[in-house]
């Protein structure tokens, strides 16, 4: 891992530790109420390893805060910039594609938009998020094959999509496209509190 994936780590294992430890939970309620594994909870707030996009959700839904107070700096401003190449990177395709939480909201209604590079035969599988959860894409290079449940459409240069994210979904490029496709995303999940 690079020293880059190694700071987003630590910092998103001490945010997991300081949200737990507010509401006085222990490491297996956190595990039972967010369906991750104490060992991976434990894991996480130690700064190790590389969860994935999902486990986090299942975390930041539990502890009632929303995946950006998780990943970005808290700041009380009215305008928040994140620099070019300063986003943090939240998932890595076994290809080479990545996706970059570039700006979220905290809650209750928490809105993430997010920067998805995805190389040639690379896919990501998301699992239900909470109920009401909805997504909007954007593709800005490319092709991505977006599936919703049992609905995949194939979306190109320009094409968008509105979805529900409270339903399995995913995003693949083919593997034989000419190059890599980028899209924006915006996940809109409302009334998040934790409340598991």
């Amino acid at each position: 891992m690079t020293a880059e994936v190694v700071a987003v780590n630590e910092q998103i294992g001490q945010r997991v530790r300081q949200h737990r430890t507010a509401r006085g939970w222990t490491l297996d309620e956190l595990a039972d109420r967010s369906g991750v594994s104490r060992r991976m909870v434990i894991t996480i707030e130690h700064g190790e390893g590389n969860p994935s996009i999902a486990t986090l959700l299942r975390i930041s839904d539990a502890l009632g805060v929303g995946l950006p107070v998780l990943v970005d700096v808290e700041r009380p401003h009215a305008l928040t910039v994140t620099a070019a190449g300063r986003a943090p990177v939240l998932w890595h395709g076994d290809h080479g594609g990545q996706a970059l939480l570039v700006a979220g909201t905290a809650p209750p209604d928490v809105v993430e938009l997010w920067d998805w590079t995805l190389q040639p035969g690379d896919a990501n599988t998301s699992e239900a998020h909470s109920a009401g959860t909805r997504e909007l894409l954007l593709v800005l290079e490319g092709a991505v094959d977006l599936r919703v449940g049992d609905r995949t459409e194939r979306l190109t240069v320009g094409d968008s999509a509105a979805f529900a994210g409270d339903v399995a979904h995913g995003y693949a490029t083919p593997a034989d496209a000419a190059g890599p496709a980028r899209f924006a995303l915006t996940v809109f999940q409302p009334h998040v509190t934790g409340s598991r």
